[in-house]
């Protein structure tokens, strides 16, 4: 079978010459006789794959030595917990900014061990655009400020980094990370599911500040703690070894590609193509505000709704796949992330036109 152009928000494309490299070495990695899989996470073989991943997204991300990287179990979601256990008091104010589904939802999980606060919400305009940062409610004595860069439902992303003071800045980069370069130093953690830009779903990378490992309450269970994490080199219990390896793979496919600087550029260019079709039809209409439009995922609504399935049926038939919109929000939706060339955004791109010459 062909492979086809994956358009899926997660979990996403992952580059061919990482698959291709996994195929090779499946059974029997590098002539020792079984397979990453089976290898012992305290095993030297295992300890060198380890290394090497966190010390290529050290070099990508250009990590402070103050930051600590941990590979942990679960998504992102976890850490909605995660983050209020490991940063904040009980009882004490933490601030969210909420401009999509997936910061709606860490602000109500945040909910559960504290004083959660909506520092701002986009709900006024659907979430389709970023609220200025001078409307933000954000108090000098919260625990943190946490926001969603990149909201992959709604296609709305940030495109600044916000400025919290004195208050640690959170964020949850599943969607964003290693898309371009990113000033790590101004965030006190951030976190990122893997399924997007980083490898297999089961695994999150944690990047976290290190005066803040020892805020964590008392009754946070073991596994949710960064200073254990921190402290076992995130093998306190055995570890997602097959993900992190893949990742470690991604991570030397990225520096092959020239680097984040590299691959950001590229990402541009991926995006400018699409929404410049979209801009530039009255048959396709892009739901986000310009000035808040993700680079990683990108809505689109026919002018006739009723001609959705037929679209999404011609699309499979071309050899583009998972091209529909989440059921929240309906309509389309292209998730372009690192792994998709750019011959991909062509095929799509000609795809479209052609539908509107059909059917517009």
């Amino acid at each position: 079978m062909a492979r086809v152009y994956n358009f899926s928000a997660g979990p996403s494309a992952l580059p061919l010459q990482v698959l291709e490299y996994v195929q090779r070495d499946l059974t029997d990695w590098q002539g020792c006789g079984m397979s990453v899989m089976e290898l012992s996470h305290r095993s030297p073989e295992f300890s060198d794959i380890a290394g090497r991943a966190e010390s290529d997204l050290r070099e990508l991300l250009d990590i402070p030595d103050n930051y600590r990287v941990l590979f942990v179990q679960g998504g992102a979601t976890t850490q909605f917990s995660a983050v209020p256990l490991n940063l904040s008091s009980a009882g004490q104010r933490c601030d969210y900014i909420v401009t999509g589904s997936w910061g709606k939802k860490a602000y109500k999980e945040a909910r559960r061990f504290g004083d959660a606060v909506i520092s701002a919400d986009a709900a006024d305009s659907h979430y389709t655009s970023i609220p200025a940062q001078e409307t933000w409610d954000v108090a000098t004595e919260s625990a943190y400020l946490h926001y969603t860069p990149n909201e992959t439902i709604g296609g709305v992303e940030y495109h600044f980094v916000p400025d919290s003071g004195d208050v640690p800045l959170v964020v949850d980069a599943s969607s964003t990370i290693l898309s371009r370069p990113l000033d790590v130093s101004r965030y006190g953690v951030i976190y990122a599911g893997a399924q997007k830009n980083i490898g297999p779903a089961g695994m999150t990378i944690v990047i976290v500040r290190e005066d803040l490992l020892d805020r964590c309450r008392e009754e946070t269970p073991s596994m949710l703690q960064y200073r254990v994490h921190a402290d076992s080199g995130s093998m306190s219990n055995t570890p997602p070894t097959f993900a992190w390896y893949v990742a470690g793979l991604v991570f030397q496919w990225l520096k092959a590609q020239g680097g984040l600087d590299a691959v950001g550029r590229i990402n541009e260019n991926k995006k400018n193509k699409l929404y410049a079709m979209i801009d530039g039809s009255d048959f396709y209409t892009n739901p986000v505000s310009p000035a808040a439009r993700s680079w990683m995922n990108v809505p689109f609504v026919l002018a006739d709704p009723q001609l959705d399935p037929l679209f999404l049926k011609t699309a499979v038939e071309a050899g583009l796949t998972n091209l529909k919109g989440h059921r929240s929000v309906g309509g389309m939706r292209a998730s372009i992330y690192n792994a998709m060339p750019e011959e991909g955004i062509d095929a799509l791109i000609e795809l479209m036109r052609h539908f509107e010459k059909s059917h517009g």
